[in-house]
Order: C-alpha cells, then sequence, then structure tokens
C-alpha cells in the first residue's frame, strides 16, 4: 500500500477550471471537495460546472463532494462619481447611506447597508478594503456616519466594509441567499456553507430552509465575524462542518489575534466532531506564479499539523493560471506534514460515557489503536457517522468507509484520513460481511497481505448502528 494523503482540498470551480480536461487533471491531482462560489456567476454557470465535475469524476472514477458558499450579506462603500479616492491620514471621510450608487467623491460615499449608522458609535474604527484603509469614527448624524482617516490609500467602488471587533447586525441570510439556497437544493449539493454566521440560530435556519427545499447537503458554519468567535462552542455544535474563513475574519479581530484563533477553531471542531476547512490566501501568490512562497508552504502545512480536515483554494483555482499545478502542489505539502503527529485527545476522553454504541465503539478503537500494531480501520458504514467518529480519533491511520450510498461516499470527500470505497453488503451473510471487505480492498491494492486491521460494522443497517469492533489480519 502506497503512502496516502490524509488531509482533503477543497477548490474552487471558474473561469480557470473550464477547458475540457481541467477537472480530470484536478481530481487525479487531489481534488475531494470543489466549491461553488454564490458571489459570483449565474444558476446555470453553477449547473453546468457541477455537471461537468461529476462527469469528470465518472471518468476518472472517484467520489468528489460538491460544496455551496452563500455569498452572504456585503456591507460595501456604494460607488465614486469620478473614479477612486485616494484617501489621506487625517482627512475627515463620511459614509452616507443616503448617498446615491456613483455619487461618491473624496469626502464622502454612499453604502446600501443602511443600519450602518445604528451599528457605530464615537470612537469606533471602521475598516475598509480589507483593513487597508482605517477610519475613527467621529460622529453619527441620521444616517451619515462622519470619520477621520487613520491609514489612508486608494478606496475604489464597492470596496468592503467591516467593524473592527465586530457588531455589524447585518443577519447571515439575504434574500439572494434564500434564493440560491433554493438552487443548493435542486443541484444536490452536499454541503452548503454559511457566510458571515453569528449565532447557532443562524445554521438552523439555514438548515430549515434547505430541507424544506428537498435538499440534503450538511451546512458548514463560517467563521468570519467576532460574534461568532464569542459564540463558537455553540456554533460548531449546531454546524455539520466548521471553516475558518480567514479574510473577514482577521480584519475584524486583528491579525494578531488570528493564528490563536484559528488553532482554537480547529481545536473545538476536532473535539465536537465535526469536520474543519482552513481557507482564504493559502496559495495567492499561486495565482500568478508556478510555485509558492515559502511562507504559503508553512501556512498549510501548520493548518494540516493543526488537525484541519481540509484547506481551501479559492480565485487559485477558480481564476488562477495554475489550478492544476496548485492541487499538486498542495497534495504534497500536506502529505510532507503529516509527517508530523496531530496532538491527540486527551486521556480523559476514556471516562466519556457515550450516547451511542458508535460512539464507544470508535472510543474501542481509539484504545486498540493506541496498544497495538494497527496499519487501517475499516468501518461497515450507511450514514459515514462512525468513518466521522474514526476521523476525530485515529491519526495517521488510514481509515476506509465502505458504503453502497453514494451521497455519503461524496460527503465522506471531506473527513480527514477517511477514504470512501463502493461496497454493498446487501445480500452477504452477516458473519462474511468483514472479510470480503478486506478482500476488496486488498483487490484495490489499499491493503496487502500481514496487515491488521481495526473493522467496524452494525449487525443491523441504520445511522449509529455500528456495535462490533473486530481485530482482523489481511490473509
Amino acid at each position: 500500500m502506497t503512502d496516502q494523503r490524509q488531509t482533503r482540498i477543497v477548490a474552487t470551480l471558474g473561469p480557470a477550471t473550464d477547458p475540457p480536461g481541467v477537472l480530470a487533471q484536478m481530481l487525479r491531482a487531489g481534488l475531494s471537495v470543489a466549491r461553488i462560489n454564490f458571489s459570483h456567476g449565474q444558476r446555470a454557470d453553477h449547473e453546468r460546472r457541477i455537471a461537468a465535475l461529476r462527469a469528470a469524476a465518472e471518468e476518472v472514477g472517484c467520489d468528489v463532494a460538491v460544496l455551496a458558499d452563500l455569498a452572504g450579506p456585503k456591507v460595501r462603500v456604494r460607488g465614486f462619481r469620478d473614479g477612486p479616492v485616494n484617501l489621506v491620514a487625517g482627512a475627515h471621510f463620511c459614509i452616507d447611506a443616503a448617498l446615491g450608487e456613483q455619487n461618491g467623491d473624496i469626502n464622502a460615499v454612499g453604502t446600501d447597508y443602511t443600519e450602518l449608522a445604528q451599528d457605530v458609535q464615537p470612537g469606533d474604527r471602521l475598516l475598509l478594503n480589507d483593513g487597508l484603509i482605517q477610519l475613527r469614527v467621529l460622529s453619527v448624524q441620521g444616517e451619515a456616519v462622519h470619520c477621520e482617516v487613520e491609514a489612508g490609500g486608494l478606496l475604489s467602488n464597492h470596496k468592503g466594509i467591516n467593524k473592527q471587533g465586530g457588531g455589524l447586525s447585518a443577519g447571515a441570510l439575504t434574500a439572494k441567499d434564500r434564493e440560491d439556497i433554493l438552487t443548493a437544493a435542486a443541484l444536490e449539493v452536499d454541503y452548503l456553507a454559511v457566510s458571515f454566521v453569528r449565532r447557532a440560530l443562524d445554521i438552523e435556519l439555514t438548515r430549515e430552509l434547505l430541507r424544506g427545499a428537498g435538499g440534503h447537503g450538511r451546512i458548514v458554519a463560517k467563521i468570519e465575524r467576532s460574534e461568532a468567535v464569542a459564540a463558537l462552542e455553540s456554533i460548531v455544535e449546531a454546524a455539520d462542518a466548521v471553516m475558518v474563513a480567514r479574510g473577514d475574519l482577521g480584519v475584524e479581530i486583528g491579525d494578531a489575534e488570528l493564528p490563536g484563533v484559528q488553532k482554537r477553531i480547529i481545536a473545538v471542531a476536532r473535539e465536537l466532531n465535526r469536520p474543519c476547512i482552513t481557507a482564504t490566501q493559502m496559495m495567492e501568490s499561486m495565482i500568478e506564479n508556478p510555485v509558492p512562497t515559502r511562507a504559503e508552504v508553512l501556512d498549510v502545512a501548520n493548518a494540516v499539523m493543526d488537525g484541519t480536515d481540509a484547506v481551501m483554494l479559492s480565485a487559485e483555482t477558480s481564476v488562477g493560471a495554475y489550478p492544476v499545478r496548485v492541487v499538486e502542489t498542495v497534495a504534497r505539502i500536506c502529505l510532507g506534514a503529516e509527517r508530523y503527529p496531530v496532538t491527540e485527545r486527551s486521556a480523559a476522553q476514556f471516562e466519556s460515557h457515550f450516547a451511542r454504541t458508535d460512539e464507544a465503539i470508535a472510543m474501542a478503537a481509539m484504545y486498540v489503536a493506541r496498544n497495538g500494531r494497527i496499519n487501517a480501520a475499516v468501518a461497515l458504514t450507511d450514514s459515514g457517522h462512525t468513518a466521522l467518529l474514526l476521523s476525530r480519533l485515529l491519526h495517521g491511520i488510514p481509515i476506509f468507509a465502505m458504503t453502497e450510498h453514494a451521497r455519503t461516499r461524496r460527503r465522506l470527500a471531506l473527513l480527514r484520513g477517511v477514504t470512501a470505497v463502493n461496497f454493498d453488503r446487501g445480500a452477504r451473510p452477516y458473519e462474511r460481511v468483514a472479510q470480503e471487505a478486506l478482500e476488496l480492498l486488498k483487490a484495490r491494492g489499499l491493503l496487502s497481505a500481514g496487515m491488521r486491521v481495526l473493522i467496524t460494522k452494525g449487525d443491523q443497517p441504520g445511522s449509529g448502528r455500528s456495535n462490533t469492533l473486530l481485530l482482523m489480519d489481511v490473509g
């Protein structure tokens, strides 16, 4: 059995991935989850790209998940009458919701976010254009927020507005998001990411809307607001997966806080048995260059060593010059970083009380793996939940999730260390299922003779029914 990369790669689809053959090459290079960004493109674009992706997956012979990413509320300035303006430190500048779309100038600009004046007070700092421009609020008069420029720069149309420390009251779901949820359900996406989450209720509402539209996708909470960091545990518990969205998050909490918060989000996600994606600018220089910077290499590697399930590429693959090469590069970096162990759960976990049988089975598997020579784990599963638990507990051991359900196999594509394998155990005698599963994995070159393997399975089908742990040698 050759070395298998455990960390998964999420890559955004776009014009750069549209040429024939590119998606198949990306899948062979290591793409596990394809992201559809609802901030760009029309429904027809999303339909076309998802159809092309699924055709490429069938050609390559693999399972790939689709992650649809909702745009969320866009708090932005409006446009400028005569083009970009250069704001100078010490100057006064006003953001006024009463100004029209193209009425901005060196003194003031409009905004579509009419609640801005209600959300700020004198002394607050507003950060424009990803934090490159900083304004201090002097006064609020009606819909006009009067500011002093503390850090200037060039400001152009429709750049973002953040409030340092958080506190903007914009809801997580816009009217456009609600329409896009209907699209996501129709396209049968596997994951749906919610932008600018503030509280667990945002996740619950999104799930309710998706289920009401007939969608079965799992909900991903994007952590990119200060309020989300404060309510992290409740949000992670409400969600099915988590994304460290470092762009707006870094602007709101500050660069100095970002590394520690990233580590905390990954740790909480693992502790609460949720997959975690680390995103934003991981290979930014490879949008234009064929090789990454050393800082980018270390950034990806550190996220892997922190225990993230997946790293995400955005513009690097959607519009970049090297969409295949960047996936190959990230795969190589992940494989190198995985040679160093992830911090394991504390021994106190062994004293936990389990509400589900499959949780007890997974914990028993961790104990056996820690104290014996185990080469791999095999989960015979319907829902994939036992495979998820094993991926939280077993580090450095390949996990094979064997299921006949295509939807389950696609969802498992996000989980670190888990390889989904199509296996229909329906008509097989109960006592023969485990042996035939090992024979299939051996025939595919995933296991070899002499390996010792842990197998989890249930004597009845259904989620949470795993009640048996076997220790077998590959013959």
